[in-house]
């Protein structure tokens, strides 16, 4: 690996990224040059499979666990990260959780902990990671959201609350931290084949058949599909698309 990867020397943290798009993205900005914190809840054995694979691309990585709805779990990690790298150039918000649920069966509990991890978390992230990238003068965020965003999904209440507010909250900090050098932008990505979307009772083949049926591009879309945008945006080639969220839906979204 050398310096004329984009990404060379930069230190990138994405959260969730054990497996599926977020393990796919970490290893995109891998493969740009990135060194990579590889965050994850849940999936210790997952997380240390994606950091080797890291690895054996001549890239550090580094896993780091934490529960995002807390404060106090967010903090030690950036400790972590000061402690292994000092600095974090790049943070991309693509841990999602919430149960799926109608919007009037959303309890508070529900509504919480969806926000709590999808959206608040992305926030107290961006704000431990700004200093270092005012420091550098230069910084990437990018946030995973989905269509559920705008559209009315099933069984997709609070989640798509949530992902309202990534995007609003995209803007937000795009107008903010542009000025300094940082470019924040969001990804919204069609239907991806990931565990996550087995969690939801629906039947997966025929909605699977269906999304493909209507998608322009003939496919669905692939987590390397994803990964691939993201890691567009966070090159210098990117700089002047600031606060947008990018579709990759394989122009599913154009038909009526």
């Amino acid at each position: 690996m050398n310096s004329v990867q984009p990404l060379h020397g930069k230190v990138a943290l994405i959260t969730g990224s054990s497996r599926g798009i977020g393990r796919a993205i970490a290893l995109e900005l891998a493969r740009l040059g990135a060194d990579i914190v590889v965050h994850y809840l849940r999936k210790k054995s997952a997380a240390a499979e994606t950091a080797a694979a890291i690895q054996n691309l001549d890239r550090r990585a580094v896993t780091v666990q934490a529960n995002l709805a807390e404060a106090g779990q967010i903090a030690a990690m950036f400790k972590t990260i000061e402690a292994e790298f000092g600095r974090c150039d790049i943070f991309v918000g693509n841990a999602a959780s919430g149960t799926p649920r109608d919007i009037l069966d959303v309890t508070d509990k529900h509504w919480d902990w969806t926000m709590d991890v999808n959206a608040r978390s992305i926030l107290r992230c961006v704000q431990k990671a700004v200093p270092w990238m005012e420091q550098a003068g230069w910084g990437r965020v990018v946030n995973i959201t989905s269509p559920g965003s705008t559209r009315v999904l099933p069984h997709y209440g609070a989640i798509g609350l949530s992902k309202a507010t990534i995007e609003a909250l995209t803007r937000y900090l795009a107008v903010d931290l542009a000025p300094k050098g940082i470019i924040v932008n969001a990804v919204s990505p069609g239907l991806v084949k990931t565990d996550a979307v087995s969690a939801f009772p629906v039947d997966l083949q025929a909605t699977f058949d269906y999304a493909v049926s209507r998608t322009p591009a003939g496919r669905l879309v692939t987590p390397a599909d994803v990964a691939r945008v993201v890691g567009f945006l966070c090159t210098d080639a990117a700089s002047m698309i600031v606060g947008q969220t990018i579709l990759v839906d394989g122009g599913y979204s154009l038909l009526a």
